[in-house]
């Protein structure tokens, strides 16, 4: 991923990362393409409540990106851009927030888990990951062309192509029911781990352990399995719809050949 020359976000308190220095990065082109290729991020917020000490947490849909740019790469500035229903607490309280100079302050969270790290003992073992946090202020999207552009690349993140082969555009309840937050990243610093597991000296000069226990890594990554058709297709076999098995396919080998190539990094 990104090098040291690289578009970043500065480091500050708030986002240099302390333990295990060397795994940060704080380039635009790691952080962006590890949310890009999260399906899941988790946004994290303050709730109005003064009686309620404790942070929110959702898991939600979203992607970097940039609507005045939209062929940006993950190299350059981007907004992080959520999706949600409009009646959600998050999305009321992004709608609150436009008139502020700021916005809504919040933290978003992405991993990916590449694999387990088995060690000579229990204290050494670990997880290869990519990990980004994330902090930003969110207003929602009132411009209508953004937003619709908005749950364009939302959809086609999940499936790549899959908004073409839909109903659309949305329709007039659609539009009024969804809600897109755009936030404008303040800080942002990713974490990964790779390679074999990392085992005291002293252990690997115990034969006698070393020869009863295995090392190694397991490979892990999202696998999709046979598309099964929902009892109202009318559509036809999958095999017709390549968007689909492409996906598929393309999407499995890059996650096996990504979690492969992590445990001996």
């Amino acid at each position: 991923m990104g090098d040291v020359d690289s578009p970043s976000y500065p480091k500050t308190p708030r986002n240099t990362v302390n333990r295990y220095k060397p795994r940060a990065k704080y380039d635009y082109e790691t952080i962006h393409t590890i949310i890009n290729t999260a399906p899941i991020l988790h946004v994290s917020f303050a709730t109005p409540d003064p009686s309620d000490p404790f942070p929110a947490l959702l898991p939600m849909l979203g992607f970097m990106g940039s609507y005045s740019s939209p062929d940006a790469t993950p190299s350059e500035s981007l907004d992080l851009y959520l999706h949600g229903y409009v009646s959600s607490r998050l999305m009321r309280m992004g709608k609150t927030a436009t008139g502020e100079e700021e916005g809504m302050p919040m933290t978003i969270a992405a991993t990916h888990f590449d694999g387990v790290v088995l060690a000579l003992t229990p204290n050494n073992h670990s997880y290869n990951y990519r990990s980004v946090i994330m902090q930003g202020y969110a207003k929602v999207v009132e411009d209508v062309d953004e937003k619709l552009w908005a749950m364009e690349r939302t959809t086609n993140s999940v499936v790549e192509g899959r908004w073409e082969h839909t109903r659309v555009p949305p329709n007039k309840t659609e539009m009024t029911t969804t809600q897109i937050l755009r936030v404008t990243p303040i800080s942002a610093s990713a974490k990964i781990r790779s390679g074999p597991p990392h085992d005291d000296r002293h252990d690997l000069k115990d034969e006698k352990l070393r020869e009863k226990t295995w090392i190694g890594v397991l490979p892990a990554s999202i696998q999709y399995g046979a598309p099964i058709a929902s009892p109202d297709n009318r559509a036809g076999d999958v095999k017709s719809h390549e968007h689909i098995t492409s996906f598929v396919k393309e999407k499995n080998k890059i996650g096996e050949e990504k979690s492969v190539a992590a445990a001996s990094e």
